[in-house]
């Protein structure tokens, strides 16, 4: 066994992270402008390469600490990248991870590998180093398609929400409007939530009757 590990070259593994922003009104990415070769002054998701004590998700926690300042958020494996020239240093594989986080809850720390952190509309990013772009899609279309079944929102939305919170994350996340009553009829539907039995009052509305996710 020791022997045919010796006969097969060994490609390095990096851990990159797609954060998604939710701040009520818009979903974002958060980007790194690198300050090394390659792709030196450009921006790419926050990643880095695994260390040999490490699992993959304390080297992505640790990543997000070092270079971003995020501290212990909750983590999902997306999926791990191979193509062939995806990394100009040569053979890399990657796995990504995704999050999504209200950014008023964080303090975000540059890192001593980069120039500047950004938050960017994920519908507005700048041209990606390596395949990152790709990435950024590929988590996109994992959340906009799991929020169909799972409740997301419990990390970005009040511990109470109203319908219309709820909708407009999903209309954001998704990329579109959505009616009104087919969604509350759907979301009711799901069993992912209940009401309260309270209500939010309005400075010119009605009350809004307060929902929660159920645990």
């Amino acid at each position: 066994m020791q022997d045919e590990l010796l006969l097969y070259p060994h490609p390095s593994v990096t851990i990159d992270c797609v954060v998604f922003g939710y701040d009520g009104e818009q979903l974002s990415i958060l980007l790194l402008n690198r300050r090394d070769e390659p792709f030196a002054n450009q921006w790419t998701l926050p990643g880095g390469f695994l260390r040999l004590e490490e699992t993959f998700e304390e080297a992505a926690q640790r990543i997000l600490k070092d270079k971003t300042g995020i501290e212990n958020l909750f983590l999902e494996q997306l999926y791990t990248f191979g193509g062939l020239s995806r990394d100009p240093r040569g053979r890399v594989l990657s796995v990504a991870y995704y999050a999504l986080v209200n950014p008023a809850k964080y303090q975000l720390m540059v890192g001593q590998m980069a120039n500047e952190l950004r938050w960017f509309h994920w519908k507005l990013l700048p041209p990606l180093g390596f395949d990152h772009e790709h990435i950024a899609q590929v988590a996109q279309a994992r959340l906009a398609a799991k929020i169909q079944y799972q409740p997301i929102g419990f990390e970005l939305l009040n511990a109470q929400f109203t319908m219309s919170e709820l909708q407009a994350l999903h209309e954001c996340i998704l990329g579109e409007s959505l009616d009104r009553r087919n969604f509350h009829k759907r979301m009711m539907a799901s069993g992912l939530l209940r009401s309260t039995g309270e209500r939010r009052e309005g400075l010119k509305s009605r009350p809004a009757e307060l929902f929660e996710f159920i645990p």
